[in-house]
């Protein structure tokens, strides 16, 4: 029997939303205007695990197993295990017009100590790798927020995860507005920009 290590971290409310990017340098300029603090940028490599029937994605939750390496110097690996599933509506009027903008998940991670059994641990379950994708992800926190530039195949986008009014005041100190606001995964928005341009979604990889 394989004995894996990983570091707990408890479930959280995950809220969120991202915005698409044109102007990378103008947005890195918006943010450092607005006193936002670097926290390292890293290359993403990630795969989305699932049933041979895709049971996880029907019902909206997800199973991905994160591969970080810091940019450009390489080395210092981390590896993440996360799980999302729908997160419990909350009593009150305001989780119904928070859930109306914003991207909510229950999240929970594992931090791997001993990440070259995983692959096959989770296959041994019945799992299957799905979705692959790829993004360096430069971190900031400004505004009480974690906020993420991700430089993807298909484009850049900023990622503002925190509490929803910080995000609204947020995104309109960087010349976005709620029109704005993609609550989709990456492989929702991937697969979109692909059905409009008419090709196959696979996985989105710097190199396919």
């Amino acid at each position: 029997m394989v004995s894996v290590k990983t570091t707990r971290r408890r479930t959280y409310r995950e809220v969120e939303i991202k915005l698409r990017v044109a102007d990378v340098p103008a947005i890195l300029s918006r943010l450092r205007r607005m006193g936002a603090k670097p926290r390292g940028r890293v290359l993403e490599q990630n795969t989305l695990y699932d049933t041979p029937d895709c049971d996880f994605r029907s019902r909206g939750r997800l199973l991905r197993l994160r591969i970080e390496t810091p940019a450009p110097a390489g080395g210092g690996k981390r590896v993440i295990l996360t799980s999302k599933a729908p997160a419990p509506v909350l009593a009150g009027s305001a989780s119904r017009s928070v859930k109306s903008r914003f991207k909510e998940k229950a999240e929970r991670e594992r931090r791997v100590r001993n990440s070259r059994h995983w692959p096959s641990t989770l296959r041994a379950l019945g799992l299957r790798p799905g979705f692959r994708y790829e993004k360096y992800r430069s971190e900031f926190r400004v505004m009480g927020l974690n906020v993420s530039l991700d430089e993807t195949p298909a484009g850049s986008f900023l990622e503002l995860e925190g509490a929803p009014r910080a995000i609204d005041r947020a995104s309109r100190a960087l010349g976005f507005t709620r029109r704005d606001y993609l609550r989709g995964t990456y492989w929702d928005v991937y697969a979109a920009d692909c059905r409009r341009e008419g090709i196959t979604a696979k996985d989105m990889l710097f190199v396919p």
